[in-house]
C-alpha cells in the first residue's frame, strides 16, 4: 500500500460511475478516505455501496456555487480527481454552438472552479489529476472538433497549473475509448459497432476497461515524483 495515499483524503467529481468511480475504487484499495462528488444522488450512493463505504456530495462541475458548497462540507482535500464530463458532440455546421461550447465550460471552467475551492484544503503535499483524451491527439472530422479543443485545453491547463500552484502537484490522465456510460448516448447497437470497430484497429484488438485507467490515475495520486504529466492509457489510439 502507497504510503501517500494512507488515510489520505481524496475527492472524486466524477465519481459515481465509469472512471471516476474506477480512480475511487483504486484509492480506497490503497487506503485512501474519498468523497464522491457527483450529479444524481441515488447514483453516488449506489457507487458509495460498491466500493465499500464512501462520503458523498451533489454538486454538478460545470455550477460554481454548488462546487464551492460541497468543498464546505470538507475539513482537508489531499488529492482531487477530476473526471466529470459528458461527450458533447456535434458537426459546426448542423448544430448549435452554444450546445457545442458546454463542452468548454465542463472541461475547463468545471476544473477552475473545483481546484478554487480545493485549494484553501489541501497541504503542500497535495495533487491533482485531471481528465484529458485521446481526442486531444487525434481528433477527428465526425463532429468532434470542440470537445477536442477542450480536452487539450485540459493538458495545457495542468502543465500550467503544476508552475503556479507548486509545490503541489497536477498532471492529467488521456484515456483512449474505454467501456464507459459515456458513451451511452450512442444507444445499445451503435455502441456496440463502434467498439467493435475500434477494437479492431487498436494494436491489443480491444478497448480499456475503467479499473486499468482508475489504477493510471491512483498512480500519479501517489507517485510524488510524477508532476505536469499527461499520462496516455489508449492501447495506444493515437498512434493508428
Amino acid at each position: 500500500m502507497n504510503p501517500i495515499l494512507r488515510g489520505a483524503q481524496v475527492v472524486v467529481f466524477g465519481g459515481s460511475s465509469g472512471i471516476g468511480l474506477a480512480a475511487a475504487a483504486a484509492a480506497k484499495a490503497r487506503g485512501a478516505e474519498v468523497t464522491l462528488v457527483g450529479r444524481t444522488a441515488s447514483k453516488l450512493e449506489a457507487a458509495a455501496r460498491a466500493i465499500g463505504g464512501a462520503r458523498t456530495a451533489v454538486a454538478d462541475i460545470g455550477d460554481r456555487h454548488a462546487v464551492e458548497a460541497a468543498f464546505q462540507t470538507m475539513t482537508r482535500v489531499d488529492h482531487l480527481v477530476v473526471c466529470a464530463g459528458s461527450f458533447i458532440t456535434g458537426k459546426l455546421a448542423d448544430s448549435d454552438p452554444d450546445q457545442l461550447l458546454a463542452a468548454l465550460h465542463e472541461r475547463i471552467a468545471g476544473p477552475v472552479y473545483a481546484i478554487k475551492a480545493a485549494l484553501p484544503l489541501m497541504p503542500s503535499t497535495g495533487s491533482i489529476v485531471l481528465t484529458s483524451g485521446q481526442l486531444a491527439d487525434r481528433p477527428t472530422g465526425q463532429g468532434t472538433s470542440v470537445i477536442a479543443a477542450a480536452v487539450r485545453g485540459v493538458e495545457a491547463l495542468a502543465r500550467s497549473l503544476a508552475l503556479e500552484l507548486r509545490p503541489i502537484r497536477v498532471n492529467a490522465i488521456s484515456p483512449g475509448f474505454v467501456d464507459t456510460p459515456l458513451f451511452d448516448v450512442f444507444g445499445p447497437e451503435d455502441r456496440a459497432a463502434l467498439f467493435a470497430q475500434v477494437s479492431a484497429g487498436l494494436p491489443g484488438g480491444r478497448i480499456g476497461h475503467p479499473t486499468e485507467v482508475g489504477e493510471a490515475i491512483a498512480f500519479l495520486l501517489g507517485n510524488g515524483y510524477t508532476n505536469a504529466e499527461v499520462l496516455h492509457v489508449d492501447g495506444g489510439g493515437r498512434f493508428v
